[in-house]
Order: structure tokens, then C-alpha cells, then sequence
């Protein structure tokens, strides 16, 4: 039953990705924390991950100038994952859950009220420095990779197919920080490479009904539906934190 559950969520997870272009990590990590640990939930995420993002970076149209201009953000993602991956490992504490329920909620409210920033260019790099080391600090503890970089690369004005490139890197970037933080504070244990691996198929699956339902239905609608749920998610592991 928790191996059907696993692919359930993988597909649903590819389905938003597929429509919206992001969502999967924050859709399975809220979801497979109802039955696991983050650590567990975000162990099983890593393959996953990594094809449905490699798929999204190099599809764009020019990787090599968002790594001239955001490299100092991914070097800070690193470190910042790097730095609190050992307490979703090593710890029990229902602060783990909490965080990445605050996290799920922060984030559906700011889809839900279509927040839109701009970034000046005097400043990028340091914004973008501090952006990052944020971001890592939020997926070494939860697994969730958009909060704040998703809002961020939003707000530094590119064009649509950069947008979605420059999002399949971060979120490339911090699945490899992840494992690689997994790997180094003791996480070993909760990595079934076999498991993982085998989630890749229905994510992929998820992902091309996602792309097929997007020339269907109306994005907004589906987006709207979306961040609901994200914010259900996140109230759920609220609640169950503090339980």
C-alpha cells in the first residue's frame, strides 16, 4: 500500500510540474510526510527529482549565461543545505514538520496572491548570494526547494523559456546538495537508490499528462487548485507537528 501511495503522488507530482513547470518536490514532500519522515520522503525524491530537472535545464535556450549570472546563488544553496540537513536527519523534533508546513503555506499564499517582485540590477549579486543560502537552508531542513528562490528568479525579468530554465537549475542544484547532505550527516539509511529510481517512471508519466493537460485546461484554474492544496498540506503538517 505505501508503494502504491509512492506512485500516486510521483504521477500527481509530474501532473503539476508538467502544467505549472515546478511543483513536484513540494508536492511529494507534502504529501509522503503524511506516512514518512521528511528525511525518508525527501530520500525518495532525489531520482525524481534529478530527471524530471535535468529534462527542464537543458531543454532552455541558454544555460550558460544563468550560470555566469547565478552561480554565487547555487554555491549558496550548497551551503545552506549543507548546513541544516543534519536536523532532518538526526532529529526526531516535531519542529521539522512544523518548519516544512510553515513553508508549504508560505508558499501557497504567495501563488495564491500572485505576489510578483522586481529585483534592481544594482544589488543582484548580493540579494542573489542571500537568496540562495536561504533557499538551502529551507531544503536542508524540509525538502522544499522553492521558498525563496522560486519568487526570486521571478522577479529578475526573464523571458519565459529563461524563467523555466533558470528554475531547472536551482532546483537541480539543491536535489544534488540534498543527497549529497543526506550522504554526509548520517542519512544513508533512509536512501533506497532502488526505490528512488523507481519513482522516476511515474514522475516522467505525471510529467507528459501534466504537459498534455496544460494544452486542455485553463492554467489559472489548475494553479488556483494547486496552491489550495499546497496550503491544506501545509496546515495538515501544522497540526500534526504539534499533536
Amino acid at each position: 500500500m505505501e508503494l502504491a501511495f509512492c506512485i500516486a503522488v510521483f504521477v500527481l507530482a509530474g501532473v503539476v510540474k508538467g502544467v505549472v513547470g515546478m511543483g513536484l518536490p513540494t508536492v511529494a514532500i507534502g504529501m509522503l510526510a503524511v506516512v514518512m519522515s521528511p528525511a525518508q520522503a525527501s530520500a525518495l525524491l532525489l531520482a525524481p527529482s534529478m530527471a524530471t530537472n535535468l529534462w527542464q535545464l537543458w531543454a532552455g535556450p541558454a544555460l550558460r549565461p544563468l550560470l555566469i549570472r547565478l552561480w554565487p546563488m547555487m554555491v549558496a544553496v550548497t551551503l545552506g543545505t549543507l548546513i541544516t540537513t543534519r536536523w532532518m536527519v538526526g532529529s526526531g523534533s516535531p519542529w521539522v514538520s512544523a518548519a516544512l508546513g510553515a513553508t508549504l503555506i508560505l508558499y501557497a499564499v504567495i501563488g495564491l496572491k500572485s505576489v510578483r517582485l522586481r529585483v534592481p540590477s544594482r544589488g543582484e549579486r548580493g540579494v542573489s548570494i542571500l537568496v540562495g543560502f536561504v533557499t538551502g537552508l529551507v531544503t536542508g531542513l524540509t525538502g522544499v526547494f522553492v521558498i525563496p528562490a522560486v519568487p526570486y528568479l521571478q522577479a529578475l525579468g526573464l523571458d519565459k523559456e529563461s524563467l523555466i530554465q533558470a528554475l531547472g537549475l536551482s532546483f537541480t542544484v539543491s536535489t544534488l546538495a540534498l543527497g549529497l547532505g543526506l550522504l554526509l550527516h548520517g542519512g544513508t539509511q533512509a536512501i533506497d537508490f532502488g526505490a528512488s529510481a523507481m519513482l522516476v517512471l511515474p514522475a516522467l508519466l505525471g510529467l507528459g499528462l501534466g504537459q498534455w493537460v496544460r494544452q486542455r485546461l485553463s492554467e489559472a484554474v489548475f494553479r488556483k487548485a494547486f496552491f489550495i492544496g499546497l496550503l491544506l498540506l501545509g496546515i495538515q503538517a501544522l497540526v500534526r507537528a504539534f499533536l
